[in-house]
C-alpha cells in the first residue's frame, strides 16, 4: 500500500518501484524538520545542528 495504484500504473509506466507505505514518513520529518527551523528563527534562537 503506497501512494500509487502499484499494479495499474505498472502497465503504463515506463519503470516503477514500490515504496513500501508510500511517502508518508518523509513528508512528516521533512514538516517536522521545517517546524523547528521557523520556530528556532521566529525566537531568535540557533537552529540545532542536523536540522
Amino acid at each position: 500500500m503506497g501512494d500509487v495504484d502499484f499494479d495499474g500504473a505498472k502497465e503504463r509506466a515506463l519503470a516503477i518501484t514500490p515504496v513500501p507505505k508510500g511517502v508518508g514518513p518523509m513528508t512528516i520529518a521533512c514538516l517536522l524538520n521545517n517546524t523547528v527551523k521557523a520556530f528556532c528563527l521566529q525566537n531568535g534562537l540557533a537552529i540545532p545542528g542536523g536540522v
